[in-house]
């Protein structure tokens, strides 16, 4: 796909669209993605705040079978605009935490598309398109939580293409722990989440059609561990930012790292995730209330 086929006035027409999505906090995928993250078992009652990027387990999509396109994704078009290159990936995100959505409540999202724009890569032309998600909580005025979900869309992969050079991950992080993404721990990911994609769980899709050397590691995932490690490190802490970069894919089979250095202040935790090899594959950065 070149650059002369993307229609960018095209594109820029779905700015401002928006859908409005209702749902349910229920305490099922609350207990499993506890299990699915080796947390111990903990009583989940109504009331329960749900700890930060968890509400991710709701508002899933629900796209009949026959509006998936090739990629496991939803065909390109309705609510996220058709760019025309073929492979997607969550680059990043910012969240607000006004107040935590709590297990028993009846919550609606609603999602605009807030900016496209376009940028040259060492492999060609990128595009980025920024979703607004406000999540409200029903009787309670204003969000409970504003998110920007940055999704990039890049062509298909040629063998001569050059990889972008690493960056050396910073090492002795005071926090640290260690995850091994087996096909298992993704394939739990994808079905909690609802997430068809087959670059996390279709082996053979993503090395020969994608040119990924394995599965890939849900950004999302990653994102959530991170915040997991605060919430293991300084319990009791109340969040009230949180932002991350991908930087770098991670692929399955190898142990990855997860580590935080807090601030002098305390006010805040610098986070970042590292692959076997000690490249950086995100940043991040939490901020307490």
């Amino acid at each position: 796909m070149s650059d002369a086929t993307i229609d960018f006035s095209h594109l820029r027409q779905w700015i401002g669209r928006s859908e409005t999505l209702n749902d349910e906090i229920t305490r099922a995928p609350v207990r499993a993605l506890s299990a699915t993250l080796d947390l111990p078992e903990m009583e989940i009652s109504d009331g329960m705040p749900l700890p930060p990027l968890w509400h991710w387990l709701y508002f899933l999509p629900a796209h009949r079978q026959n509006e998936l396109g090739s990629d496991g994704h939803a065909r390109r078009g309705g609510f996220l605009p058709p760019v025309p290159l073929q492979r997607r990936m969550w680059a990043g995100g910012q969240f607000e935490f006004h107040s935590p959505l709590r297990v028993g409540d009846s919550a609606e999202r609603v999602s605009t598309i807030d900016d496209i724009v376009t940028k040259d890569g060492r492999t060609g032309r990128l595009v980025f398109v920024k979703v607004r998600h406000e999540l409200l909580r029903a009787g309670h005025a204003g969000p409970a939580i504003t998110e920007f979900h940055d999704i990039v869309y890049r062509a298909a992969k040629h063998p001569a293409d050059a990889e972008p050079a690493p960056t050396p991950a910073q090492t002795g992080a005071p926090w640290q722990r260690h995850v091994d993404p087996d096909d298992v721990l993704l394939f739990r990911y994808s079905a909690l989440t609802f997430n068809g994609h087959r670059i996390h769980y279709d082996r053979e899709y993503v090395t020969k059609v994608e040119g990924y050397p394995g599965l890939v590691v849900h950004g999302p995932l990653i994102a959530t561990l991170l915040v997991d490690l605060v919430r293991r490190q300084a319990p009791g802490r109340e969040i009230a930012r949180f932002q991350f970069k991908a930087v770098r894919p991670t692929f399955d089979g190898k142990s990855f790292s997860l580590n935080g250095a807090p601030s002098a202040d305390g006010r805040s935790v610098g986070l970042w995730a590292a692959d076997h090899e000690g490249w950086l594959t995100m940043q991040a950065t939490v901020t307490f209330a």
